[in-house]
């Protein structure tokens, strides 16, 4: 008896049932012995690289050790610019200056020993210093290009001659938070205090406005205006008045909400401005308040 029949008796299939069933019977026991095979290949390929894992462990355990006596530096920072002192700079800003973890610690270990750098091509004598980088750099160093000779008496002595490093002072409208602390007196709220002041404001057209930041006490104020300046040319943000809405008024220091009120008001009943000196007309504002107004209006 062949397969075929023996397959239609015991099953009590049909002639074409008896055929398909052969055909599907390989086929299952390939798909039943597929994944032990499998296994049993994978755990004897397993079971014979014993040693190479052990070799493997053993040369990362290597390179691990390496790593921690050896870090590599690699830049995870973009490069920017600011102004900087580099007898104050911490690691991570002199990183965010270019500078690589090397050199940057390089400068923090000549501080520590009392180094100090006097003027701007004295960073040049710090071993590693790439000429490049210092020329990139130099405009941002707060310290003076050169040393000047000053004569001064001592009781008993001649007159003699002593070095004396030329003041920089820095832009109060273009300096930030970290060069504000710099100033003895000023910590992070100060500094952030007057950065949002001078944001809201437009800039700082006179040196006396510093004194309208909330908290800065006379002495602070006489420190910073004497270490900072107000460029020339410096152009105030200015606010258009014929488009300006109301919110955008009311957030300016110089204008209460009652007050940019009135002029949006003004301006709905009588027209667009022809001048700035039309505010005159507003009852509720006073000519002092106009007169600290105007440097920050502009017309069409």
């Amino acid at each position: 008896m062949n397969l075929r029949k023996l397959v239609r008796n015991f099953f009590g299939f049909s002639r074409q049932e008896s055929n398909g069933f052969l055909v599907l019977l390989p086929i299952m026991l390939v798909i039943l012995f597929s994944e032990p095979v499998y296994r049993s290949w994978i755990s004897r390929e397993a079971g014979t690289s014993t040693a190479d894992k052990a070799l493997l462990d053993s040369l990362i355990s290597d390179w691990q050790t390496q790593q921690i006596k050896h870090p590599v530096t690699t830049p995870t920072r973009q490069k920017r610019r600011f102004n900087f002192d580099p007898n104050t700079v911490s690691s991570d800003e002199l990183i965010e200056l270019g500078f690589s973890g090397r050199l940057a610690t390089r400068m923090q270990n000549y501080r520590a020993k009392g180094g100090n750098f006097k003027v701007k091509k004295d960073l040049l004598k710090l071993y590693g210093m790439d000429s490049s980088l210092f020329q990139e750099l130099e405009p941002y160093v707060l310290l003076p290009d050169s040393l000047i000779r000053e004569k001064r008496k001592y009781a008993g002595t001649k007159s003699d001659q002593i070095l004396r490093p030329i003041r920089v002072k820095f832009d109060i409208n273009t300096a930030d938070t970290s060069q504000l602390k710099k100033i003895y007196g000023i910590g992070e709220k100060l500094s952030v205090r007057i950065f949002k002041y001078r944001e809201s404001l437009g800039g700082f057209i006179r040196s006396e406005q510093l004194s309208e930041v909330y908290g800065l006490d006379s002495a602070i104020v006489k420190t910073l205006i004497n270490k900072s300046f107000i460029a020339p040319d410096f152009q105030p943000k200015q606010l258009n008045l014929n488009q300006v809405t109301e919110e955008e008024l009311e957030r300016h220091p110089y204008l209460t909400k009652k007050e940019a009120k009135a002029i949006i008001a003004y301006r709905f009943q009588h027209g667009a401005f022809t001048t700035v000196d039309v505010l005159q007309k507003i009852q509720l504002l006073t000519a002092g308040t106009i007169e600290k107004i105007k440097p920050y209006l502009i017309l069409n």
